[in-house]
């Protein structure tokens, strides 16, 4: 509930102070003491546009603050915290405008856009006037209203449709994704199985470049190479062609140094070992000469081998250009393509299983809306009946309230039909949307109604506020009006701005704004009434005079709206 509201130089309000109650406030005062202003400044808290025409004449800026006391699980709550707000003490709602214009909000203590304030309202306060009556003009208000009304099946009815419109639409977008890149995959997945084809032509074995590069130029060098080894091999072993006077093969002048060695060995030690570290410098060399002829006998100059070891380096590069840097490289290429090609192919898999999910969903999601809308009708139908019922106590007896159920152009995630509150109001009268057929204070009547008929489905701590609901009623149907705000308020805080006595007198709390003599409302300016004070309040509303004829009047009405009660 809004605990208490605080306004500072708003309109004629210097500053006033408003502790409000649970049940049903009335306001009051004369003509100008400044009601409206108290809901110009509830319309500033919920986040209405800043107007700088609204700051009090020759004050810096207007200040309004509501305090309301909420259950920690209030949505209210929940988002004021994710706000960063401070609730400890309740949720503190603060709205300023400055002379020029500039408007600031604070959300428990914290800095916020105004925009949160308007999404705090929502689930806050629901104020009604004849120039706010925005769950009336709002169309999707009408379907929410029918939906609350509904209760648990209705509801059932109603996130089934939800989860089977969202899982349709999911699968559509899905498929539509996949069609709209067929082409593109199809291409891709060609691309792919072309190189696969190339590289399979070749079938390249992991390090065959390296190994055939190596093999060329063994080939390409050959000559250059059998010279090198075969001079090495003569220096080393000598040669049987060898011109007279050519310098002595290694191994005959290692044995020389050898057996030179050997027979002075059996004189000093250390020369034996050296003998025998000669003898091994022989065995190297003498192996040396071996694998050199071994070398020079397995060059062969094959150029058939040279030429398909060549065309086969010039396969292998032009994969290598392609797919890798190495043939390494594009072996492990060919195991990603054939995986994506894979992936691709499973690809047309998924789209014709999600064409049949589609025609299963929409199927669904027909016979599901189907269902709501059957719902819709039951609960639509009788909320209008409920709200008829309620115009007949409101000064509205031939006024005749339809909700009607219409097929919608296409399904959308709330249903397959619109739905509009509509007024007839008289007998033979064409029913129409009801902010269409219903003048200002009509309207007021009109969610009046509305809101008593579904008051059992308020699930959340709202704070209703109505101006001018009275508008055009007295006698007995002010008193039906009055009566109908008090049940309302039984389940729900309620503020109305009145000026009607037979409305003010069913409140369990009176509160009166009152101009000072200079025109202005100071902070003593908005009390309390209760006892002979309430009654004196309720004779002037009466009669504009506290004479025993009004407040014998006003007693009475305290008496019949204490019988109503």
């Amino acid at each position: 509930m809004l605990h208490e509201l605080r306004i500072r130089d708003l309109g004629v309000i210097q500053d006033a102070t408003l502790d409000l109650h649970p049940g049903l406030t009335v306001l009051t005062g004369e003509t100008g003491a400044g009601k409206t202003m108290v809901l110009s400044g509830l319309a500033l808290l919920c986040g209405a546009r800043a107007d700088s025409s609204l700051v009090r004449t020759g004050a810096a800026r207007t200040v309004v603050e509501g305090v309301h006391q909420l259950p920690a699980e209030h949505p209210a709550m929940q988002r004021a915290l994710e706000a960063g707000a401070d609730v400890e003490d309740g949720l503190v709602l603060v709205r300023s405008v400055s002379s020029d214009g500039r408007s600031r909000a604070h959300v428990g203590g914290r800095s916020a856009p105004v925009g949160v304030l308007a999404e705090l309202a929502d689930s806050l306060l629901a104020v009604h006037g004849q120039a706010d009556q925005w769950r009336l003009r709002r169309p999707n208000q009408h379907r929410e209203l029918v939906d609350a009304f509904g209760g648990e099946a209705h509801a059932v009815v109603l996130a089934h449709y939800r989860a089977t419109y969202a899982a349709h639409a999911a699968a559509v977008a899905e498929l539509s994704a996949l069609r709209v890149a067929a082409t593109d995959r199809a291409r891709e997945a060609e691309m792919l199985r072309l190189g696969l084809e190339r590289i399979e032509s070749v079938s390249p074995e992991p390090g065959e470049d390296r190994s055939l590069r190596v093999e060329d130029e063994r080939h390409s060098h050959a000559e250059e190479l059998r010279r090198a080894a075969s001079t090495a091999h003569s220096a080393l072993a000598g040669d049987d062609e060898a011109a007279a006077g050519a310098p002595a093969a290694v191994v005959d002048m290692i044995h020389h140094a050898r057996a030179a060695l050997t027979s002075a060995a059996d004189a000093d030690p250390d020369l034996a070992a050296l003998g025998d570290r000669v003898a091994e410098l022989g065995y190297l060399a003498a192996d040396l000469a071996a694998d050199l002829s071994s070398y020079l006998g397995a060059i062969d100059v094959d150029p058939a081998r040279l030429a398909w070891v060549q065309d086969r380096r010039a396969s292998l590069a032009a994969l290598t250009r392609v797919y890798g840097e190495s043939i390494d490289e594009v072996i492990s290429w060919s195991g990603r393509a054939a995986a994506r090609v894979a992936e691709l192919e499973a690809t047309t898999d998924r789209i014709d299983e999600l064409a049949h999910r589609v025609d299963d969903l929409a199927a669904g999601l027909v016979k599901a809306g189907g269902e709501l809308t059957s719902s819709r009708e039951q609960a639509a139908a009788t909320l209008g009946l409920r709200i008829t019922q309620e115009l007949a106590e409101l000064a509205m007896s031939g006024s005749v309230v339809r909700v009607a159920v219409e097929p919608a152009d296409r399904p959308g995630p709330e249903g397959a039909d619109t739905v509009e509150i509509q007024l007839a109001s008289g007998s033979g009268s064409p029913a129409r949307s009801v902010t269409k057929a219903a003048s200002g204070g009509e309207l007021s009547r009109v969610m009046l109604a509305i809101e008593v008929a579904t008051a059992a489905n308020h699930g959340d701590a709202v704070t209703f506020v109505f101006d001018e609901v009275d508008a055009g009623v007295g006698g007995r149907a002010a008193l039906a009006v009055g009566a109908r705000l008090a049940q309302l308020a039984q389940s729900s805080q309620v503020i109305v701005v009145t000026h009607l006595a037979q409305v003010a007198a069913h409140a369990d709390r009176h509160l009166v704004v009152e101009r000072a003599d200079d025109g202005s409302v100071v902070a003593s300016g908005v009390r309390a009434v209760e006892g002979e004070d309430r009654v004196l309040e309720l004779a002037r509303m009466l009669g504009g005079t506290d004479g025993a004829a009004a407040v014998e009047h006003a007693r009475d009405l305290l008496g019949r709206a204490r019988r109503q009660a």
